[in-house]
């Protein structure tokens, strides 16, 4: 069995004591409600992280009976590269083999103990918590509100512009008055749709769409 962790360069490091046993935490989280005089209750919420703890030590000395490689690191070089992977800001890969944890993790705390008569050995506490990406979406608006959208989409100021469709017994001063409210306003209606009209203002046609001001 092999306890190792490894960080987002490649870099590896094998710890060289396996420790005697390793605790996982698991909980699931809930929200608690209070509905008036009935009472509180209890609503289950997704899996919490998980923490991994576990203790070994590093020797100053190889001892073929418990350490796994020969040479083993320096017992502060090894607290020192603990240290690192704990201020890394990115995620480590805790690998052990012979189970099935191999997920991602932060460092949350060690610590490091010095004991009397074993000059140079370095007794430790691990604790690390399962790592997850945070995936934020954003509510699409223009559905309502209902569903998400993972994509922030830039909100269209552009305005839809207002279209009239011509009637029999209609004439731009007509229309203008009764979209515009003055029949003066039918040169602004003709100048945006003179290529569906034509060269001549007066002869618009039953069915033409066309855009007002």
């Amino acid at each position: 069995m092999e306890f190792s962790l490894t960080d987002g360069n490649g870099e590896k490091f094998v710890f060289p004591v396996n420790p005697e046993e390793v605790q996982i935490t698991r909980e699931r989280g809930y929200d608690t409600v209070s509905l008036l005089s009935l009472g509180d209750f209890d609503f289950p919420q997704g899996e919490r992280v998980k923490e991994i703890t576990f203790s070994s030590f590093f020797p100053r000395e190889y001892n073929e009976s418990y350490c796994n490689y020969n040479p083993v690191p320096d017992p502060q070089t090894a607290m020192n590269k603990l240290t690192t992977f704990m201020h890394s800001k990115t995620p480590l890969r805790l690998i052990i083999t012979g189970t099935q944890v191999n997920v991602l993790v932060i460092i949350t705390s060690h610590n490091s103990t010095f004991r009397g008569g074993e000059t140079g050995d370095v007794y430790f506490d691990l604790t690390m918590r399962t790592w997850r990406d945070l995936k934020v979406g954003r509510i699409n608006t223009a559905a309502g509100g209902k569903g998400a959208s993972t994509k922030a989409s830039r909100p269209d100021l552009k305005k839809t512009p207002k279209t009239y469709a011509v009637k029999p017994g209609d004439s731009l001063s007509k229309i203008a008055k009764l979209q515009l409210g003055s029949s003066s306003r039918w040169s602004e209606i003709y100048k945006l749709n003179k290529q569906v009209i034509g060269k001549d203002p007066n002869k618009i046609k039953v069915g033409q769409k066309l855009v007002m001001p």
